[in-house]
């Protein structure tokens, strides 16, 4: 397993290596002792699955606020995404801004996203499939939303000319401004 850190403290690159012959590959996407091993200490209690089928889809900017907070594990199982993490942790130094990084099914990347980050990703091929792990369950009176395009955290998606595709909920979701997270900075966790 390879970890790269980010500009952001505990926001971590994971690329599990793969092991190739003339079937495919095979590759472990999590292993608790490997990751307890680089200290990342994660209990994670659901398994979430989205398929998106258009090019320029986006979804997020999403979190879940306390007591139900989520930190996630999140990887790309086919097609490609944009994947996009941003800091809204309460008194960070790095708060409001945004990590973004390419999660596809040839380069097997993944996202490990603090609780108290907003996430969102944009796809950048049709019908591309986000597969994602969560430490806590889906609690809907915590769900939370922030505008993609919010002009505080202006996340250049690579959208170029094409119109994004948005739920209904995306549309409406609040400001940057005045999402709280309800999680404190806890000092340098990277």
């Amino acid at each position: 397993m390879n970890i790269e850190t980010t500009p952001l403290a505990g926001l971590l690159i994971l690329t599990p290596r793969r092991f190739s012959d003339e079937r495919g590959y095979f590759s472990e996407s999590w292993n608790r002792r490997t990751l307890a091993g680089h200290g990342i200490e994660a209990e994670f209690v659901q398994d979430n699955h989205s398929m998106s089928e258009a090019v320029g889809t986006i979804r997020g900017l999403h979190a879940q606020t306390p007591p139900h907070v989520q930190t996630k594990l999140v990887r790309c199982g086919r097609g490609c995404v944009f994947d996009v993490a941003v800091d809204a942790r309460t008194g960070s130094p790095t708060r409001g801004q945004w990590f973004g990084v390419e999660l596809s099914a040839e380069n097997g990347r993944q996202l490990l996203i603090p609780g108290g980050f907003l996430h969102g990703f944009v796809t950048r091929a049709p019908h591309s499939e986000l597969i994602y792990k969560c430490s806590d369950f889906y609690a809907p009176d915590c769900e939370a939303s922030v505008r993609f395009d919010d002009p505080d955290l202006a996340i250049d998606w690579g959208l170029g000319n094409t119109s994004p595709v948005l739920s209904a909920k995306d549309e409406t979701a609040g400001r940057f401004a005045t999402f709280d997270s309800g999680v404190p900075w806890a000092g340098d966790v990277s």
